[in-house]
């Protein structure tokens, strides 16, 4: 329990750039965000503006309260975006319940193994 008391989360980018390990958490989302091909750079378009971001972070937990990483995550903010004209489509990976339900399902019926993992970042290889 002590560690769930002494460790905070920083409010903002200029309190995460003084601590190592969160400076850490937001170089790994970055690498994340470019191995993904995330993004390319190319000069706004008269009449635009940019999408500001800001950076969210959060403690894991493990079970026994012990921390088990440090997670930083850039996110648009999107309130400033209009459909359309900044972004034709979004993603969040994220499971349904009804497809949650279907694989408890098939795993009691099948007796099947199940197991839990967790995805620290998601990147994608491509090969054409």
């Amino acid at each position: 329990m002590t560690t769930l008391n002494t460790t905070t989360i920083p409010t903002s980018l200029f309190e995460a750039l003084f601590d190592r390990k969160w400076k850490q958490a937001m170089d790994l989302e970055i690498d994340a965000l470019d191995k993904n091909n995330t993004w390319e750079m190319v000069p706004l378009p008269n009449g635009k503006k940019y999408v500001r971001c800001k950076c969210g972070y959060n403690i894991k937990y493990k079970a026994d309260g012990s921390i088990e990483r440090y997670k930083a995550r850039l996110v648009a903010k999107k309130f400033t975006q209009i459909y359309g004209l900044d972004y034709l489509e979004t993603f969040i990976l994220v499971a349904k319940m009804n497809t949650i339900r279907v694989i408890l399902s098939l795993t009691g019926n099948y007796n099947w193994i199940l197991n839990q993992f967790d995805v620290k970042k998601m990147i994608f290889f491509v090969e054409v």
